[in-house]
């Protein structure tokens, strides 16, 4: 899950899995984790907390530690470098950095930014990481690791602005596949709900086809790639008018396009 303005995003690693002399319930595993809220917007120099649960039947140990957060193409996140302009990562102070939590506990981790004077106004990313390790005298071999995305909005000029770049269309199977690529030259994180291209003979002509984007976020200074699927194949000349509707105060973006698959 992924998004702003009430969405969430969680990353959840599961690294080597648990071991079958660890006699863990099939109902209820050793270690679950969870922290509610999986993603923190923190408006200036500001803090929140964020509840960290273990549902799990096992007592365990936890780390934590900040590292940078970008998403590519497709939207796909990934943990990157903290030292970009954009990364929030070095702005965040933690507390705890340790911590063990008992089963069916909950415990509060506390997530502070304290901005510089010279920070960007807009969003800037950041990824507070949660490992689990077993406690000294545990028999459970359970590594997992939790990612609470921090999106740390810096006072200032918002600039709210996308523009639609280059166009590609392919074949897959008997499906048509158009992809566009969209630029976020703005300074913050932007929603894209609701997109779709409509395929046309001519610019005004009736409808071929029309479909549906998934909905993606589009980091700021980014770019990244928006898909379009007909479930049929299309051939010869034609035009593809690609909308993307309002959100808040961002208008309209549309853009027509002239193809043949």
């Amino acid at each position: 899950m992924i998004g702003l303005s009430g969405r969430s995003f969680v990353v959840l690693v599961a690294l080597p899995l648990v071991p079958a002399s660890a006699g863990a319930s099939a109902a209820r595993p050793p270690v679950a984790l969870t922290a509610i809220p999986a993603q923190v917007l923190l408006t200036g120099s500001a803090g929140t907390r964020v509840r960290v649960t273990n549902s799990g039947t096992k007592r365990v140990a936890v780390d934590v530690s900040r590292a940078g957060f970008a998403l590519d193409l497709r939207g796909r996140p990934r943990i990157v470098g903290s030292r970009s302009i954009r990364s929030a990562a070095g702005w965040l102070r933690l507390r705890p950095m340790h911590f063990t939590i008992g089963p069916r506990s909950t415990e509060s981790l506390v997530v502070t930014a304290k901005l510089p004077r010279a920070a960007e106004p807009g969003d800037h990313d950041a990824l507070v990481l949660l490992r689990t390790r077993p406690v000294a005298d545990g028999r459970v071999a359970v590594r997992l690791r939790l990612g609470v995305v921090v999106v740390v909005r810096a006072p200032g000029a918002i600039v709210r602005r996308l523009e639609l770049r280059r166009l590609r269309i392919s074949r897959r199977g008997r499906a048509t596949l158009i992809e566009v690529r969209v630029a976020n030259p703005g300074n913050v994180t932007e929603s894209l709900q609701g997109a779709r291209a409509v395929l046309s003979r001519t610019k005004n002509g009736p409808v071929l086809a029309a479909a549906l984007a998934a909905s993606r976020d589009l980091r700021p200074r980014t770019q990244g790639i928006v898909s379009f699927q007909y479930r049929r194949t299309l051939r010869g000349p034609m035009t593809a008018r690609v909308v993307i509707p309002p959100d808040g105060d961002r208008s309209r973006l549309e853009r027509t396009y002239w193809v043949n698959p």
